[in-house]
């Protein structure tokens, strides 16, 4: 499905608040509500728009700790990196996986409540996955900017 500007101006009122009926949004991109609606089905049905949460403070949930860990496999065979990447879609700290190019294989944004947390977390879990070559974190401890939309 290729996008034109009035899909991305629906997906865009959408990221900034899923919760929009669809009256509210029809208006903001300049449609009546049925063609909205037709479009937002569209998009929903080819997988462009995959869901709808609720964005939660993560402090105020009781994770007040955010580490970015930068991992690197031994080797990179297809066992290794199915086992790894397996492991790490189990592992509900970790919000978010990317496969990464330069020094790291992949980086991980993990939430836990506190320091000690984090420790058990990677003695625990991310260690015991086995065949990591090293694992470097650096801790956020603030946040500047954290956007729910693309940009245009």
């Amino acid at each position: 499905m290729k996008l034109d500007d009035k899909d991305r101006q629906i997906i865009r009122t959408l990221q900034r608040d899923g919760r929009v009926t669809n009256q509210d949004l029809a208006a903001a991109v300049n449609l009546s509500p049925s063609p909205c609606l037709r479009r937002v089905k569209n998009l929903e049905t080819a997988g462009i728009i995959q869901g709808y949460t609720a964005r939660v403070n993560a402090k105020a949930y009781g994770l007040a700790v955010t580490a970015f860990v930068n991992v690197r496999l031994e080797r990179h065979d297809e066992e290794t990196v199915n086992r790894f990447e397996g492991e790490v879609m189990r592992m509900d700290e970790v919000l978010d996986c990317h496969v990464m190019a330069g020094q790291a294989d992949y980086q991980l944004r993990v939430v836990v409540a506190d320091l000690e947390q984090y420790e058990q977390f990677v003695r625990d879990r991310l260690q015991r996955i086995g065949g990591l070559a090293s694992i470097d974190t650096r801790f956020a401890y603030g946040t500047v900017k954290e956007a729910a939309a693309f940009p245009v």
